[in-house]
């Protein structure tokens, strides 16, 4: 048995007192106050793993930063989240016989020398009618096509 293992193992027959004193030491910070048993010791356990293995990697976080800002702005989430873009990937439409680029941001999309948060107010730009931003950039697979030209 490995000693992260045996570690969080433990927690599980470990006294509430012990679970926030770990908490404390762990976290460097006080608890929830209403923070049940469970939530506790896993919470404790994800952060002995965290530490031994590493925590998430860099686009992991941003893209849970992009998804807390989503959810605090329009109060809830997108029910398909899409594929992953890099920052610096380029996306290609052409729309009416005109080529239109954009760019991947670490945050948000260039697009004519503008920052947009969404591909979706960039498709209306183009467009001038409401579109998926990620439908209208190929993004998703549906049965229409995004190059038929017209607008879902």
């Amino acid at each position: 048995m490995t000693r992260v293992t045996q570690r969080t193992t433990a927690l599980a027959q470990m006294p509430r007192a012990e679970l926030l004193e770990n908490w404390q030491k762990l976290l460097g910070a006080e608890p929830p106050a209403h923070i049940s048993r469970d939530l506790l010791a896993r919470a404790i356990a994800h952060k002995i793993q965290e530490k031994e293995y590493g925590g998430l990697d860099k686009s992991t976080r941003r893209r849970l930063r992009a998804l807390a800002r989503t959810l605090e702005t329009e109060g809830s989430l997108p029910t398909t989240s899409g594929p992953i873009l890099k920052p610096g990937a380029k996306l290609v439409r052409e729309w009416h016989g005109r080529t239109y680029r954009v760019v991947v941001l670490e945050e948000g999309f260039e697009f004519e020398g503008r920052r947009y948060r969404s591909l979706s107010k960039i498709a209306r730009e183009i467009t001038g009618a409401h579109w998926s931003g990620q439908r209208f950039f190929g993004l998703l697979q549906n049965e229409r096509s995004p190059s038929n030209g017209k607008a879902p």
